[in-house]
């Protein structure tokens, strides 16, 4: 019996570890520097923010790790900075000029870059964070190709586009799954098998219903979500599959987002290292990895280092974040 169960795996979970007297200092200390260094201090903040909640995660009695440094994040942020610099240059002395046509032309210009350029942010932002994160020295690399992600996101947003709008969940499927199949960590492999029509039907569920319960048809669309997301990604290791699970219960989410909502209002935003820290604990403290993993099998794999952080600057700069 003993050989037999030893050839099992038991449901692998998480454990997360922030704590808000720890968490608010750091919180608050980079607020003030970024502040005081007129936004150069950020990149450093940023990083020291990953590293915190990296480090705060477990599994398996072992914590993740974040190697990305500040430095090479500054780098990415100069290069967009400077490069925003230039187009917002050109917008502003377009605008000077009081020429519609040309006032039009460069603004048009400015849409149509950023548009452009998000599948290589997002492809150069995945690929960088995985390179920079670990779990017992084992790294995780993204192994995606950046002109098939471009090209998968322009169709998807011109069928977007073309459908108004009714192709959307499509398409964020396509590009999720494009990203996910891409993921390896060690000798594990990853895939997401949800659906766009499914995606789509809780959309449209939860648009309608949203208005005819005043709201509160929102708690219960984004446990449907979650458990989707969660439910239909797999890692394959030796040719073994496991799924993710979601346990939470509508009533979880509930309480999730009323105390936060209420932490924020009445403390003018001072709560907000706490709402984050009690937001982290939820989904770990909720998502679980189903049986047949075996974390002590997975075998570390030499991947190439990423130091690129353009694409993550870039996302930084559109308010985008991949945590």
């Amino acid at each position: 019996m003993q050989a037999i169960s030893s050839l099992l795996s038991d449901k692998k979970r998480f454990n997360y570890f922030g704590k808000g007297n720890e968490f608010v200092l750091i919180f608050f200390k980079n607020i003030a520097l970024t502040i005081l260094t007129l936004g150069i201090y950020y990149p450093w903040a940023k990083v020291e923010i990953l590293k915190y909640h990296y480090k705060s995660t477990e599994l398996d009695n072992h914590r993740f790790d974040f190697l990305g440094t500040g430095k090479e994040v500054f780098k990415g942020f100069i290069k967009v900075y400077v490069l925003f610099v230039f187009i917002y240059a050109f917008l502003i002395y377009s605008f000077a000029q009081e020429n519609a046509l040309l006032s039009s032309i460069s603004l048009g210009l400015l849409y149509l870059f950023t548009f452009l350029v998000i599948p290589f942010a997002i492809h150069g932002a995945v690929k960088y964070r995985a390179s920079k994160s670990t779990w017992k020295n084992i790294r995780f690399t993204y192994l995606g190709n950046k002109m098939e992600l471009f090209w998968k996101s322009m169709i998807g947003t011109i069928l977007t586009i073309l459908t108004l709008g009714l192709y959307g969940a499509w398409y964020s499927i396509d590009i999720r799954q494009y990203v996910i199949s891409h993921l390896r960590f060690g000798n594990l492999s990853f895939d997401f098998k949800g659906k766009g029509e499914t995606l789509f039907w809780m959309n449209l569920r939860f648009f309608f219903l949203f208005f005819l319960t005043l709201g509160i048809y929102s708690f219960w669309y984004f446990k449907e979500v979650w458990s989707f997301y969660a439910e239909n990604t797999e890692i394959t290791q030796n040719g073994h599959k496991v799924n993710f699970k979601f346990n939470a219960k509508t009533g979880d989410i509930f309480e999730l987002a009323i105390v936060n909502f209420l932490l924020i209002v009445f403390t003018l935003g001072i709560a907000t290292p706490w709402v984050t820290l009690r937001t982290f604990n939820f989904m770990f403290r909720f998502i679980e990895i189903e049986e047949g993993l075996h974390t002590n099998q997975i075998q570390k794999v030499n991947y190439e280092d990423y130091n690129d952080t353009t694409g993550e600057a870039f996302l930084s700069f559109l308010d985008i974040d991949l945590l």
